[in-house]
């Protein structure tokens, strides 16, 4: 049975990589930040009793706390665990609120990547070990083609970007300096239902479950015209498992290939939920409005635009379907809102339920 230990397996990306990995028979390790608040909400199913006992399986995720920011932490829990496969996920992963807190971003994303891999090499598992980092597109930011491949120069346009930089070239420098099997996937956008719900498209898709049920009255959007390559988290992870199998360590874009508008995210939301938008208006003064009631149901607020703007992303998957034959487009971009917004539905609907 291989071992796998995943950081930031309370997150979208972990939770579904944990799901992937036990139905592929690892024994699967996380690690869990302390917080005075539980924050295993996406985990839970995972670990709870019950669950194992009617999958009738032995429990097979263990939780250990530690920090990307405490190197003594991920030295402890790798000697105990001594996993076959790390899969580096913890992040603070947003990317307005690393213009917030810049200096705790790079010591997570940046610094913390340096900290796992120098863990491995301190004890010794250079050779049994293999490492992947979860990088970003965001290191393309003001992109220099399109769309972009592996190739691609970098150019972020965030402090999360920049972090995010630092994390790519430490594994590679590690891989190439100590001969490890430590690789890059460059994520494009990738969403769901356990999307946290302070990006954009989470926060689409629960306004448009909302308002549709009347519990919202407004929807505010930063930049409509942003452009992303967004696939499903959990097609995604796949490519991660995949990226770890391949024959020798490499780095890969994981995309759909496919570009669209936080406008065209948001029209398909609401539509999901019942509600054509017609858009009017252009920059801050544009907005959604109801054809059925005439009411104004989206607008801009300055607020959300980024300090520097990444305008478009598009991702050339063409490496990771050739090399592993993965399928970027098992979930098309309208199943994607179609999975969220069903699913946000139905939270809104047991949450009047539970009010009444």
């Amino acid at each position: 049975m291989k071992t796998a230990l995943i950081s930031g397996i309370t997150g979208q990306d972990g939770s579904y990589l944990a799901e992937f990995l036990l139905q592929k028979g690892y024994e699967v390790h996380g690690i869990l930040r302390r917080s005075s608040s539980f924050n295993t909400g996406r985990i839970e199913h995972l670990y709870f009793d019950e669950w194992v006992r009617d999958m009738k399986q032995k429990r097979t995720i263990n939780l250990h706390y530690g920090d990307m920011t405490d190197s003594s932490s991920l030295i402890r829990i790798i000697q105990q665990v001594q996993p076959d496969e790390i899969y580096n996920l913890a992040a603070q992963s947003h990317v307005k609120v690393s213009f917030d807190v810049p200096e705790y971003t790079a010591e997570a994303d940046a610094i913390g990547t340096l900290r796992m891999l120098e863990a491995v090499r301190i004890l010794g598992l250079e050779k049994k070990t293999r490492i992947y980092q979860a990088s970003t597109s965001e290191l393309f930011g003001k992109v220099q083609e399109v769309p972009q491949k592996e190739t691609t120069p970098f150019y972020p346009r965030s402090p999360y970007g920049v972090a995010k930089q630092y994390g790519f070239w430490i594994t590679k420098n590690y891989r190439e300096s100590y001969g490890m099997f430590a690789v890059n996937g460059i994520l494009f956008n990738h969403e769901s239902e356990r999307r946290g719900e302070t990006f954009v498209t989470r926060k689409i898709s629960l306004a448009a479950a909302r308002i549709a049920q009347g519990e919202q009255d407004k929807l505010y959007l930063g930049n409509l015209d942003a452009r992303r390559d967004w696939g499903y988290a959990k097609d995604y992870v796949e490519c991660m498992w995949l990226i770890l199998q391949h024959d020798v360590p490499e780095d890969f874009v994981i995309a759909t290939g496919e570009m669209h508008t936080v406008r065209e995210f948001a029209t398909l939301a609401f539509k999901e939920a019942g509600i054509e938008l017609r858009w009017e208006g252009e920059g801050v003064d544009e907005k959604g409005i109801d054809v059925a009631t005439g009411k104004v149901l989206v607008e801009v607020d300055p607020k959300y635009f980024r300090p520097a703007e990444v305008e478009q992303l598009l991702g050339d998957p063409t490496k990771a379907r050739t090399l592993l034959g993965w399928n970027p487009c098992k979930t098309s971009f309208e199943e994607l809102v179609s999975i969220m917004v069903r699913h946000d539905m139905e939270k809104v609907r047991r949450m009047i339920a539970t009010k009444h």
